[in-house]
């Protein structure tokens, strides 16, 4: 069987809708009582709770 190209528009929309999902999978925006909680041992969490006590000194 062979391979068929694909034409700029769909390698383009190929790539987009790629990098779209990719986007949206590092998407960190948590909300409050949202189902999604941020772990404690989040290394995010961390960071913040490294930020915070430096700021307070």
């Amino acid at each position: 069987m062979a391979v068929t190209r694909l034409k700029r528009k769909d390698r383009k929309n190929k790539t987009t809708s790629r990098l779209e999902v990719k986007t949206l999978k590092l998407a960190t925006n948590i909300e409050l009582g949202s189902r999604s909680r941020q772990s404690t041992t989040d290394q995010l969490a961390i960071n913040n709770a490294l930020l915070a006590k430096l700021a307070q000194a």
